[in-house]
């Protein structure tokens, strides 16, 4: 079962927030393990917060020395498995950037964003080629603005877009989606009387999760090719 790790060298970069959208959109179809491999707790936090989505099953990480027998478990029993890492290198974001299928790498619009996610990816292509196998890794742009961006904005994405694979969705920031670290739940647990664009926080969900489960199923066939 595919293992998607978020990962990045700068915190904040948004890793938490699209693990939880991720995570609980998959979850209208199927079920769901989310590992909680930042030391800060946040994936815990939410979890305890509401009653999460059915079908998603939350995992408090024991460590570096721990990580790679929790996430063999969560295979066994979970069709997706998701990682939230923490913001740094370290020997448990390598083993667990060793076990992934995909990574993806959040990062916002902005110089230092992007400066720190080209870092991380080329962290993660010498986990690849310490491995001997590529590891499959693209950056999403989240907290951008989903109106006007401005001409920096445009450059930098743009810049970085060419430089690297990005995916086309973009998370973009929205009441609803920072919301559920302190609500809970899924974005339909939202009561829409007390947030705001809800459904399109929920369309922005669905296009990420097609595209994550493109980006799969292009890395299966080009392994098995």
């Amino acid at each position: 079962m595919p293992v998607i790790s978020f990962a990045s060298s700068k915190g904040g970069a948004g890793k938490t927030t699209s693990a939880i959208v991720l995570a609980t959109e998959l979850a209208q179809g199927t079920n769901v393990a989310l590992i909680d491999a930042d030391p800060a707790g946040r994936l815990t936090r939410w979890s305890k917060l509401a009653s999460i989505p059915a079908g998603i099953e939350v995992i408090p990480s024991g460590g570096e020395r721990a990580i790679q027998d929790e996430i063999a478990s969560a295979r066994s029993r979970a069709t997706f498995v998701l990682i939230d890492l923490e913001g740094s290198a370290s020997r448990l974001t390598s083993f667990a950037v060793s076990e992934s299928d995909l990574v993806i790498v959040p990062a916002g619009d902005e110089q230092q964003d992007a400066d720190e996610a080209v870092e991380t990816l080329a962290q993660i292509a010498m986990e690849g080629r310490a491995r001997r196998r590529a590891i499959p890794a693209a950056v999403l742009f989240a907290r951008t603005n989903a109106a006007v961006k401005s001409k920096l904005e445009k450059h930098i994405n743009s810049e970085l877009r060419g430089a690297t694979r990005v995916f086309e969705t973009e998370l973009h920031r929205r009441t609803a989606f920072s919301s559920l670290h302190n609500a809970g739940g899924g974005l339909r647990q939202l009561d829409p009387k007390e947030v705001n664009g809800i459904d399109k926080a929920i369309a922005n969900a669905q296009a990420l999760a097609a595209e994550v489960i493109d980006i799969l199923e292009e890395t299966r066939h080009a392994a098995v090719a």
